[in-house]
């Protein structure tokens, strides 16, 4: 037999195609839709001797001399003159091939920007290219496109232009589906990426002509119909109904607590019983502000799962928010002897082995811990509620990973199978296996504006705490210069006099040479110096988890008086002594973080203060962040100003998944747009399906499971 050819061996991608990947720029589609930064004008030919010093320009003419010149380094100094006067092009960076384009007698045509030099006007590095008489102009605008080093202009230029020859750009809606005036998608994204010369810059830089409304109504088109399409998705999905009992493990929780609810809390609470007491799975984001009681909620939550029979898993980011939902949940809970399983990635040896076999017994009704709790070798017996606390901070592929962990083997349905209940027992005869699904409760003190539970969270019900429980005090924000740290030690001896307890938060642990932020040791070492007598801590993330446990248990007993930290301590620490919060360099701080931070104190009946040190001079952006937090205290009015500040992409974190999810639209700006595309979402997912199919795979593709996380 003849011998089999060896397949020839795959060819390596060159940088630039590498450098498209990295920026996912992979399908026609990708491509079409990478639109330009800004466009420069190459229609047009302008005289030497009227282009403006300081305005980009494209001149054309004769080279009259090129010399290289030995100054502080070597450059190539050319000479170009037309018509009306001459100008000088001057290179630091060149190579053989500039002095062949600029022989003398050759036609070059050059863009840049003209500015006075001591030997006359000049133009420094400009773009340039061989031409003769009768070399045309440019038809349309020139696009500058978003890119990397790896990836000339030029070669981008050209794959666009053969992508948007070959993209798949027609039209899959049906005509009466699109918005009046608006063109075509193909006319869109051809106008966008070549505008004519008549193109007004501004249509160009507000996007608000029609092709860039096509764009921003097709994206929010398809990010709502990616959203309806999971909740319909998770709708035919089977969960355990828990249903609450009379007299039952949530009644008798309730009636053990040493605090009254509020209306708010009791609000959500019955919303997300009657969620779980359902047969369809649970997807709720539990939302409130800083100190607003929302781990008592998902503490009667997982009563009622317990109570039906079945176990309950909450995840926190960090483990020290696991550590104190653990406290206080044990403190809660044992008493009426429900089991508490600790779980985290510290935790080793035979006190874990002995953890994961009371998960798998089902003998811990209750599992609190960090991402521990989704790793291998965890197996729940029965688990029918996941609670995931600051569920933003998680990435998307954990996420992702905890859906997939936590669903549940196929089991036959059986007459007494709560799952099923509701059907009766002559549908549960005979039935196939049913695949259950827990349900899922998010959490977040970062509230959500609302514009972004239209969107981002169009999935999921949204519930609200919107009131703090009786008796917490407002916290006074104060902003200090960093010149006046002195004053700021001399309060927190004086709050320490009184017996309370500061938190001074800083950015960095350890000195970098690339930042000049104080860091947490240097600090916790200068305020031991300047408060003899008083226990100074310090706790940061790379500590070891038993040393940060003992930090944490000294300072919530009351016998450490100022804590030194760095943000370990944003969320979950519950110290009602504390009164005074420092926040070292607070304008390399985000406005959410900020406000999270002076939550930790304003949690007993003691006036607090939160004190902003920065250091000068303030960017725009800084300058609005820390005014917003001298301003109010309101954390859904911090969220709107941040989603103001920020965007929605980098506010989300595209969900934290580190793509923006909008590329085009903006939340604010296009509402009327998104008020169309929600209207239209359920008609067309109802009415024309595959259309709907292919305009998401069309805009989203592999994003779209970003949404569902």
């Amino acid at each position: 037999m003849p011998e089999t050819a060896a397949p020839a061996a795959k060819r390596e991608k060159s940088a630039p195609q590498r450098a498209m990947d990295k920026l996912g720029l992979r399908r026609d589609i990708d491509l079409a839709l990478h639109l330009p930064l800004r466009y420069e004008d190459e229609t047009r030919i302008t005289p030497i001797a009227q282009a403006r010093d300081g305005e980009p320009v494209q001149v054309e003419g004769t080279v009259q001399d090129a010399r290289i010149e030995l100054r502080t380094r070597r450059q190539l100094v050319v000479r170009l003159a037309d018509d009306s006067d001459e100008l000088v092009l001057r290179f630091l960076n060149f190579y053989p091939s500039h002095q062949k384009t600029f022989s003398p007698g050759a036609r070059v045509r050059v863009r840049g920007e003209p500015r006075g030099g001591f030997f006359g006007r000049e133009m420094v590095h400009p773009q340039f290219k061989a031409v003769d008489e009768h070399t045309p102009l440019a038809a349309a605008l020139t696009p500058v496109y978003p890119t990397s080093a790896q990836l000339p202009q030029v070669y981008l230029r050209k794959a666009i232009a053969s992508a948007l020859v070959r993209a798949p750009l027609q039209e899959v809606l049906p005509p009466q589906c699109v918005p009046p005036g608006l063109p075509t998608l193909r006319e869109a994204l051809q106008w966008l990426h070549h505008p004519p010369p008549s193109a007004a810059q501004a249509a160009l830089e507000d996007r608000n002509h029609p092709a860039w409304q096509r764009l921003k109504f097709e994206e929010l088109l398809a990010q709502q119909l990616s959203q309806l399409s999971a909740q319909r998705e998770r709708a035919q999905l089977a969960a355990p109904a828990l249903q609450a009992r009379r007299d039952g493990l949530h009644e008798r929780l309730l009636a053990a607590l040493p605090f009254s609810l509020t209306a708010a809390q009791r609000r959500v609470a019955d919303e997300i019983a009657h969620d779980i007491a359902r047969a369809q799975p649970m997807n709720r984001l539990l939302q409130g502000d800083v100190g607003a009681g929302k781990t008592v909620v998902a503490a009667l939550a997982a009563a009622v799962a317990i109570d039906a029979g079945w176990q309950c898993a909450l995840m926190a980011p960090t483990e020290i928010l696991a550590e104190q939902h653990f406290a206080k949940l044990v403190q809660w809970l044992e008493p009426l002897g429900i089991g508490v399983a600790w779980l985290t990635g510290s935790r080793k040896g035979k006190a874990r082995t002995r953890m994961v076999e009371r998960v798998a017994s089902g003998e811990a009704a209750l599992v609190v811990g960090t991402h521990a709790v989704i790793q291998h070798d965890v197996h729940f017996a029965k688990l029918g509620l996941a609670i995931i606390d600051e569920q933003h901070r998680f990435g998307v592929a954990q996420r992702l990973a905890l859906r997939r962990k936590l669903a549940l083997p196929a089991e036959p349905p059986s007459q007494g199978d709560p799952a099923v209940a509701q059907d009766g027992p002559a549908e549960a005869a005979g039935s196939p296996a049913v695949a259950l699904e827990p349900h899922l409760l998010m959490m977040t003190a970062t509230p959500i504006p609302r514009t972004l539970a239209m969107t981002y969270f169009a999935d999921l019900d949204v519930s609200t705490i919107d009131e703090l429980p009786p008796g917490r005090t407002p916290v006074l924000t104060k902003l200090f210069a960093d010149g006046r740290r002195a004053e700021v030690v001399a309060r927190i001896a004086d709050e320490v006099a009184q017996g309370r307890q500061v938190y001074w938060v800083c950015p960095l642990i350890e000195e970098s040479e690339k930042s000049d932020l104080q860091n947490a040791t240097e600090t916790h070492e200068r305020l031991s110096a300047a408060l003899p007598g008083c226990v100074v801590g310090l706790l940061h993330g790379r500590m070891p988890a038993a040393e940060k446990s003992a930090v944490m248990s000294l300072f919530t007993g009351g016998d450490m008086a100022v804590l030194v930290a760095t943000t370990v301590i944003e969320v979950g620490v519950d110290v009602p002594n504390a009164s005074l919060m420092v926040i070292e360099h607070a304008e390399r701080f985000g406005l959410s973080q900020l406000h999270q931070l002076r939550g930790r104190v304003g949690r007993g009946a003691t006036a607090s203060v939160c004190v902003l040190l920065y250091a000068g001079p303030l960017s725009p952006t800084a300058k609005d962040r820390l005014r917003a937090m001298a301003e109010t205290t309101d954390g859904f009015e911090i969220a709107r100003r941040d989603l103001e500040i920020r965007g929605p992409g980098e506010f989300m974190g595209a969900r934290q998944s580190g793509e923006a999810l909008l590329r085009f639209a903006d939340l604010a700006e296009d509402a009327p747009l998104l008020r169309q595309a929600r209207s239209l979402a359920p008609k067309l997912l109802s009415e024309h399906p595959e259309a709907a199919r292919a305009h998401v795979s069309r805009w989203l593709d592999t994003r779209a499971d970003f949404l569902k996380a």
